[in-house]
């Protein structure tokens, strides 16, 4: 059986580590080549991508994208972890009363272009040790604040029980943002404590969790099909396409620089770390499969990244 090449995508169940899933489907395909382009926390649920043998190779152009969450974040206490994970700090307080003006004046001003926080329990490295085990550890960790990007953080339902103020929103936001440190900040700008209870990330990119598959746990069985979507589709949906000819392609694998008049095709949904003339361009040959990622050189395109011809898909 050849080894596999490609994108995989997850719909990963809740309880789960990203690396218990990465493990599973390597044992499930047989092969150790698998790579994901941003975890999920054991809590949340929904969509991880995955790449798969030269899959691998291409994360680097998919990790950066834009991600949809929705998430449930609970008003009237703050908790050591930013979600229902962590210890529970000072005095509950009664959120029920919170109007939707005002509700509404807080997520806008977490919206746009903002400084975030990262939640204390993230995985930065801080003199290459992990964020979460400085702060595990006792330590006091004071992160630095990064800008991210919001372009949607909106409420779709609320609910009041024993005090609090449970809400369900939708987020819209750049790679690296903690939804996490979002309930935190939205909470205490309310004066009232937040933090999240449920999280599920719907979308990556283009790529939609609906088109996810469930892997199953060791022990729940091994008879699953795990489709893998070629390196050409994915390459051609987050990065502009170069159609080349077979001569092309065949100078491409070996590493050569070529000239081409060939129009270049601009994806549906780019990726917003890319843009201007250093941007990166998928080469596709004439049956769509990836022969290489190409840059700009002068009037010419050098291969930064080759597929070894039985490798392409």
């Amino acid at each position: 059986m050849s080894a596999p090449h490609g994108i995989l995508l997850v719909d990963k169940a809740e309880g789960r580590t990203s690396h218990d899933v990465v493990a599973r489907v390597r044992w499930l395909l047989g092969t150790k080549k698998v790579g994901h382009a941003g975890t999920l926390d054991p809590m949340a649920t929904g969509l991880l991508v995955l790449g798969i043998g030269q899959g691998t190779r291409l994360l680097t152009h998919l990790v950066g994208l834009d991600k949809t969450y929705r998430a449930t974040i609970r008003l009237g206490r703050a908790t050591t972890t930013d979600d229902r994970e962590g210890e529970m700090l000072g005095e509950a307080v009664d959120a029920t009363g919170l109007a939707d003006a005002r509700l509404e004046q807080a997520l806008g001003a977490l919206r746009g272009e903002i400084a975030q926080v990262p939640s204390t329990v993230s995985a930065i490295k801080i003199d290459g040790k992990r964020a979460y085990a400085r702060a595990r550890a006792g330590e006091d960790v004071q992160l630095a604040a990064r800008p991210v990007r919001i372009g949607r953080f909106e409420l779709t339902a609320r609910r009041e029980t024993d005090g609090h103020l449970d809400l369900d929103a939708v987020v819209d936001c750049s790679s690296g943002t903690y939804v996490r440190a979002l309930a935190r900040d939205l909470g205490a700008s309310l004066g009232v404590g937040g933090h999240l209870t449920a999280l599920r990330r719907t979308a990556v990119g283009p790529f939609d969790v609906t088109d996810g598959v469930r892997v199953p746990a060791r022990g729940e069985g091994d008879d699953v099909d795990l489709p893998l979507l070629g390196l050409g589709e994915v390459a051609a949906r987050v990065l502009p396409v170069l159609p080349v000819e077979e001569s092309e392609a065949a100078a491409l694998g070996t590493g050569q620089r070529i000239r081409s008049a060939s129009a270049l095709r601009e994806p549906a949904h780019p990726h917003p770390g890319h843009a201007g003339e250093e941007a990166p361009v998928a080469a596709l040959d004439p049956e769509g499969r990836l022969v290489a990622v190409l840059g700009r050189e002068g009037g010419a395109w050098r291969p930064q990244l080759v597929v070894p011809a039985e490798a392409r898909c």
